[in-house]
């Protein structure tokens, strides 16, 4: 690897300079919301909306600084990769605490939740969510495919499947899939993207068992991602793919159960 000059350092701490001036100023912002939430709880709900959408700012900056590293110095920055998934990680908690961060559970269970946020309409809704998925992909990328956060992520793209899923009005979801319906687009968009990553988060969670902790836990809440894709076919009247999860739910239920008899087997043994 080619020495890096003092000349070179100095031009990449003045590239940087700007975004680490916009990372101090949003953490700033964030402490002031939650100062603010404190003093009135009532309207919670909305500020950390704001702290979710803060927090992905700051980690497009972080992984801006990375970028810039890797083209002025030829090396990852790997103290601001990993502010940029402390900030993912803040930005999902956030939404969790709006949302609820149920996986496999009715809609009613966390409904009165999103009542504080129902003047928030499907597109807000939707481009939130994505902007959060390109965030975790973006950062993903960045680390690269030999990282040791490699399993890590598998945990935080299952936390951000579950958001995804909760913050929809899934109480109006049939409706609003009607082409007449001024929601159609943006719903059926997150309808879209919330399959497909409730049906990722499940063979993550699996892979994850099977190919690293081979944990229960991680096993089960693979299986629970399965029911909450199931549920939520039901629910739209997705008859076929309903039935094709089920199949698939039930086959890893019953894996997981043989696994867990061998290793209780294996315990007396």
């Amino acid at each position: 690897m080619a020495k890096i000059s003092i000349e070179e350092k100095h031009q990449y701490q003045e590239k940087i300079k700007p975004y680490r001036d916009k990372i101090v100023e949003i953490s700033s912002k964030e402490k002031a919301i939650l100062l603010a939430i404190q003093k009135e709880p009532a309207s919670a709900a909305f500020k950390r909306l704001t702290l979710v959408d803060e927090m992905l700012n700051l980690a497009s900056y972080q992984l801006v600084i990375n970028h810039v590293s890797q083209m002025r110095l030829r090396l990852k920055e790997e103290n601001a990769l990993n502010d940029g998934r402390k900030s993912l990680y803040k930005s999902v908690i956030y939404l969790e605490e709006v949302v609820s961060n149920y996986v496999d559970v009715p809609y009613s269970d966390y409904e009165d939740k999103l009542a504080e946020i129902a003047s928030l309409d499907a597109a807000h809704r939707y481009t939130l969510t994505k902007k959060m998925g390109l965030a975790i992909e973006l950062l993903e990328n960045a680390y690269g495919d030999n990282t040791k956060w490699r399993w890590t992520f598998v945990e935080l793209e299952g936390r951000f499947a579950a958001v995804a899923k909760n913050i929809i009005d899934l109480k109006n979801a049939v409706s609003n899939s009607d082409p007449r319906s001024p929601d159609y687009e943006p719903t059926v968009y997150h309808l879209r993207m919330i399959k497909k990553l409730l049906s990722q988060a499940a063979d993550r969670y699996r892979e994850k068992y099977e190919l690293s902790t081979n944990r229960v836990d991680d096993f089960k809440q693979g299986i629970n991602f399965l029911g909450s894709l199931r549920r939520l076919h039901v629910l739209l009247g997705d008859r076929e793919d309903a039935e094709t999860v089920k199949k698939k739910y039930e086959i890893w239920s019953a894996k997981l159960e043989t696994d867990m008899k061998r290793m209780e087997a294996q315990k007396k043994a």
